[in-house]
């Protein structure tokens, strides 16, 4: 499915996007979701790949942090300007926020090559401390898309910080499970990628 920066992002009428979404939202509840989401990187490492190297070359990833909207494991829809709601019968395995870290970190060691460790497996004072916060990571029903926004903050062992934003918008999207969800994984590797290149240079 074709990606989409948001300068080109082509704005559908809310009315049509509305109309498509009776019986796709819900406001929770305690049934059991028809299906489960996570997300699973396009890049890794091939097994028997070693990473090795002083902890002042090592990139450590932090897990972002993230609004109330995020920080369940259901799945926002933008509605309108202001009203939020959720996708029915589907819910990410556990939050997005810490599965966007995993598929991160994955694919800066893919990318990089570079000794890439998660928040909690440090081993002395990073070289880079990659932290910041998800955005968004949800359904946009005004546009029909899904996107994933994140606020990427990059410290160097000097104490160096510089930040930057990264998106990935994947349009045509229905409001529905069988298609979000792969949306939803296809932006967010692109998220990612982006990242690692920055990391890169």
């Amino acid at each position: 499915m074709p990606l989409m920066r948001t300068g080109n992002l082509r704005v559908l009428p809310a009315l049509l996007a509305l109309m498509a979404l009776p019986g796709c939202l819900g406001l929770g509840g305690s049934k059991a979701p028809a299906s489960l989401l996570g997300l699973t990187a396009t890049e890794m490492p091939k097994a028997g790949t070693t990473a090795s190297g002083k902890s002042s070359d090592m990139v450590l990833v932090m897990e972002p942090e993230a609004d109330r909207r995020l920080s369940t494991v259901r799945i926002p829809v933008q509605v309108n300007d202001t009203q939020i709601a959720y996708l029915k019968d589907v819910q990410w395995v556990e939050r997005p926020a810490r599965m966007f870290t995993h598929l991160l970190a994955e694919t800066l060691r893919a990318r990089t090559g570079r000794l890439v460790l998660e928040e909690g497996q440090t081993a002395g004072a990073p070289g880079v401390r990659l932290s910041g916060q998800l955005v968004e990571m949800g359904y946009d029903a005004r546009t029909g898309s899904v996107v994933v926004r994140f606020d990427a903050l990059r410290t160097s062992a000097t104490g160096e910080v510089i930040t930057r934003r990264f998106e990935a918008v994947v349009p045509n999207v229905a409001p529905k499970p069988a298609e979000v969800g792969p949306a939803l994984n296809t932006a967010a590797n692109d998220v990612a990628s982006q990242v690692a290149d920055w990391l890169g240079n």
